[in-house]
């Protein structure tokens, strides 16, 4: 199968890479050395693959790399600041809002949406909003427990002086 290179950002940083007609972002991931992104489902339905494209979530597992050419490609690993978490990352911490630890990543991405959207969002807004992520471990209560530490963490530094 034909390979052709195509050129993006991934975290902030412009990559090139080759890539056949067939390989999902996923795959594209992968040979980056990017795996918090994981296919679980195959299908788009449970949000372990969960990446951002131009500030937008789409299904890792679904989408085709070579449509990301000339895009914005964040995914969790871009979320640390030279080292330091974020503050949606340290919520998920503190509120013990993952257990295995394998939709966490998809999870974290679609609450950095979610409050980059909204930045008080109910439990109702929370849930309905994450409602195509699963958890198997069954880590809802945390993880909403997670959306609202981050928001008031997010609301607290808005307010602090520079």
């Amino acid at each position: 199968m034909t390979k052709r290179s195509i050129t993006f950002y991934l975290n902030g940083r412009p990559v090139e890479a080759y890539v056949s007609p067939k390989d999902t972002l996923v795959d594209l991931l992968r040979n980056l050395d990017h795996f918090g992104a994981r296919e679980s489902c195959g299908q788009g339905l449970c949000g372990c693959c969960t990446v951002l494209v131009n500030g937008t979530s789409v299904s890792g597992c679904l989408e085709l790399a070579e449509l990301i050419e000339g895009k914005n490609l964040d995914t969790i690993e871009g979320l640390d600041a030279g080292g330091e978490l974020s503050v949606v990352q340290q919520a998920f911490i503190d509120a013990g809002a993952f257990q295995c630890g394998f939709c966490t990543s998809g999870f974290i991405l679609m609450v950095e949406q979610l409050l980059d959207e909204n930045d008080s969002p109910t439990p109702d807004e929370a849930r309905d909003y994450l409602s195509g992520n699963l958890c198997r471990c069954a880590a809802y209560p945390e993880i909403l427990d997670a959306v609202q530490l981050a928001a008031d963490k997010r609301k607290s530094l808005q307010k602090e002086p520079a």
